[in-house]
């Protein structure tokens, strides 16, 4: 297409007796076709006029005005300033009356007086390149600066003389990617994800998951994608896509290793490390059991098994079933306790994130103090939320385990020669 569109600068000097600066501004491509009222209803949507019940008038280096038919009379017949040739705003074409480097004023609201200045650019150009289409009627294809609303309102019920309202305590759930709001959607249901995992059920954990809120329990959800993947590939790989991109943007721990074994298992790659069968709820259990009645325990380099502490004493389970791991030091891993303070944080993270203001303050009063744990759990009860909870804790569990796993150079998944069946 030839270059037969002018390229058209407008910058917003003022209004309502305010000058500002620096000027917010908007670059128009404008066709052959335009009139000067598209040019102004353009404009007006690109500065965000929302009440268009007021006049818009152009006024060219020579004086001449362009406007609608009866204001462009009532201006000639004025007693003040140069004799005035209106033109009429509906019928006048831009790229007809204006050339290329010439300046001219716009402005919108005779009462407020939003005052623009209008330049056009030296060259003319080609929409299909500044915009990607050509459009109907005049389209800015850059901008720049804040806008200012026409009558000053800050607010909704701004009347000029009111105090500012406080602004909200927490950022509306928009901006904390919580909305739609959380119970729109029903949550994954984890047993009968955990048994369609357990039986193998490729069909069973995709309608676990699909239509349902999986971000609580991704640990989880990831835990099931190789066997699904090795069953039902084609509806698997979009399903493995969303759960390597959600690991990825909500960047918990063992989030990002998750993601990295589920990619492997997408590009048929093995597993880096050492792979090894664990089971990721004892391994849970065992790094975070309270500190006064858990002794840690041991993983099993051979086989992926994990052991409390307790089975390293014959007195509390036989000789015959007591593992030693003296005898053979490099067989065994040694898993210490976590202490609570990471479990401490994840009911602190639960009572953030929930969007009723009054069980939110409920629970983060609860977890104050001495016997934090206790009263948690029966504010939990008590609003139905153990579900939920269960949920988001067991999922932060397994991500810290796999997490403790990956930093001992392990990756969760089926003993092959090849790795490339692992199954985190």
């Amino acid at each position: 297409m030839a270059r037969t569109w002018l390229s058209v600068t407008v910058e917003l000097l003022g209004g309502r007796g305010e000058e500002l600066w620096p000027w917010p501004g908007r670059i128009f491509a404008v066709g052959p076709s335009h009139t000067f009222m598209d040019l102004a209803n353009a404009i007006n949507d690109a500065f965000a006029r929302w009440d268009r019940s007021h006049l818009s008038v152009f006024t060219l280096a020579d004086g001449r005005v362009i406007a609608d038919e009866e204001t462009g009379a009532e201006m000639a017949a004025s007693v003040r300033g140069p004799i005035i040739a209106p033109i009429d705003i509906d019928v006048a074409k831009v790229v007809r009356t204006v050339e290329p480097g010439s300046e001219f004023q716009f402005t919108f609201d005779l009462g407020d007086g939003w005052t623009h200045r209008c330049v056009v650019g030296e060259a003319k150009v080609d929409p299909l390149e500044v915009l990607g289409i050509r459009p109907g009627v005049p389209l800015p294809y850059w901008g720049w600066g804040s806008i200012p609303d026409q009558y000053g309102r800050r607010w909704a019920t701004d009347d000029g003389e009111s105090r500012v309202p406080g602004k909200p305590t927490r950022p509306h759930p928009m901006l904390l990617h919580a909305w739609p709001a959380h119970a729109q959607t029903p949550d994954v249901d984890v047993s009968e994800l955990r048994t369609a995992i357990g039986a193998g059920d490729a069909q069973r954990f995709l309608a676990a998951v699909t239509g349902h809120n999986i971000d609580d329990a991704l640990q989880q959800v990831g835990a099931g994608i190789p066997m699904v993947l090795e069953h039902r590939r084609q509806e698997a790989e979009p399903v493995a896509l969303s759960v390597i991109n959600r690991l990825t943007w909500r960047g918990g721990a063992g989030d990002q290793v998750l993601a990295e074994d589920l990619l492997a298992g997408l590009r048929r790659e093995p597993l880096p490390d050492r792979v090894l069968p664990v089971d990721l709820d004892m391994l849970s259990t065992v790094l975070e059991g309270a500190v006064d009645l858990s002794l840690g325990g041991y993983i099993d380099l051979r086989t992926g098994e994990v052991y409390d502490g307790i089975s390293t004493d014959p007195m509390m389970v036989g000789e015959d079933a007591a593992i030693d791991v003296e005898e053979e030091p490099d067989r065994w891993l040694r898993v210490s306790l976590a202490g609570s303070r990471q479990a401490w944080q994840d009911m602190a993270a639960f009572a953030e994130r929930q969007h009723d203001e009054a069980i939110r303050e409920r629970l983060e009063r609860a977890i104050e103090g001495k016997g934090a744990f206790s009263r948690f759990r029966d504010v939990v009860d008590g609003e139905n939320l153990s579900d939920q909870w269960y949920a988001f804790s067991a999922d932060r569990q397994t991500g810290r385990a796999r997490e403790f796993l990956a930093d001992n150079g392990i990756r969760v998944g089926t003993r092959g020669e090849d790795n490339e069946s692992g199954q985190p």
